[in-house]
């Protein structure tokens, strides 16, 4: 079920504490993505993105999604350790509704190469008045766990490509979830150090291979998964 934003200008999919499983812009809206040139930290780079929106003349509320950058994947009381600082973070920008409910999005990964010396943020997307009236969506990280579980028992076992075709379920049914079809996808990114299985997403995503599949050399944010995806459709994809 989709759940409102409206002083945000977006729609969201429920996830769990740290982040939504997606958005979609509301009608009147469209949502614009933002690669930086290079990842900062964390909080250097929310002052960066409330400056963006200050430029734009939009609220904070208009930022919906956020893709990050660790030091290295999280044990999952590490990670559960994280979440609840970043939740605390997004609590004081007065980002969370009713309280508790996160609506943004988020992708969190640790490069395998050059990795940042501290949780770092690597992209964004905020919502703008529309110019098209085409679904523009993102899609949130997601590996081999269950919609809505954290829990280390249910990681799902078994060869990668296993762990590809589930993970690829998800993002398919999230991207079912916002309105949207592979049609409207418009950058498919995998995380993972191991073979990405590019055949078998290839053939999964039909209509989105137009626009290819960008590989990240990087592991999910958590040591025992091991493959990650996430989806965008966007008519604005920029670097700042």
């Amino acid at each position: 079920m989709l759940l409102p934003n409206p002083q945000g200008g977006y729609q969201f999919l429920r996830g769990i504490g740290p982040y939504s499983a997606g958005v979609v812009a509301a009608e009147g809206f469209e949502i614009e993505h933002y690669r930086l040139t290079r990842a900062v930290p964390l909080h250097e780079g929310l002052h960066f993105i409330e400056s963006h929106l200050r430029s734009l003349g939009r609220p904070r509320a208009a930022l919906c999604a956020m893709a990050l950058r660790s030091p290295a994947p999280f044990t999952f009381p590490g990670f559960d350790e994280f979440n609840a600082h970043y939740i605390e973070i997004l609590r004081a920008l007065g980002l969370l509704l009713d309280g508790d409910t996160n609506p943004v999005a988020r992708t969190n990964v640790a490069p395998e190469l050059d990795p940042p010396d501290a949780p770092s943020l690597y992209s964004f997307a905020c919502t703008v008045p529309a110019r098209r009236s085409t679904p523009t969506f993102i899609v949130a990280g997601a590996g081999e766990l269950p919609e809505g579980s954290l829990d280390p028992r249910d990681v799902v076992p078994g060869p990668l490509a296993d762990k590809a075709r589930f993970v690829l379920g998800l993002m398919e049914a999230r991207l079912h979830g916002l309105g949207a079809d592979w049609r409207h996808v418009t950058a498919t990114n995998i995380y993972t150090v191991h073979d990405p299985v590019l055949p078998e997403v290839l053939a999964r995503i039909g209509p989105a291979a137009q626009h290819g599949v960008t590989w990240h050399y990087t592991r999910p944010p958590i040591v025992t998964i091991e493959y990650e995806m996430d989806l965008r459709g966007v008519a604005h994809d920029r670097m700042l």
